[in-house]
């Protein structure tokens, strides 16, 4: 125990320890920074490789989001309308 405490304190001795708080804070940096950049790298590979809808396949994409939103909206409703009387029978039996 005690060699090894002399060990550790000698190899502190040898290196300055604004070195050592230095290298830390760059590995940090780097840990954060690293994956930073090749997110951006994949983004901006991402964009270049997308192209423009042309008219067909907009009009396509629009029409059905506009009916998923039609038929979101009749679920909806149904269950509300579902869903009254039944609370109604719950609440007004107490």
């Amino acid at each position: 125990d005690r060699k090894e405490h002399h060990t550790a304190r000698a190899a502190c001795a040898r290196r300055p320890r604004g070195a050592a708080a230095a290298a830390a804070a760059m590995d940090v940096i780097n840990g954060v920074r690293e994956p930073l950049v090749d997110f951006t790298k994949e983004s901006i590979r991402l964009l270049h490789k997308c192209t423009k809808p042309d008219r067909k396949e907009y009009t396509k994409v629009a029409s059905r989001t506009a009916l998923g939103f039609v038929v979101m909206g009749f679920v909806g409703f149904f269950v509300k309308l579902i869903f009254i009387p039944i609370n109604n029978i719950i609440v007004g039996s107490t």
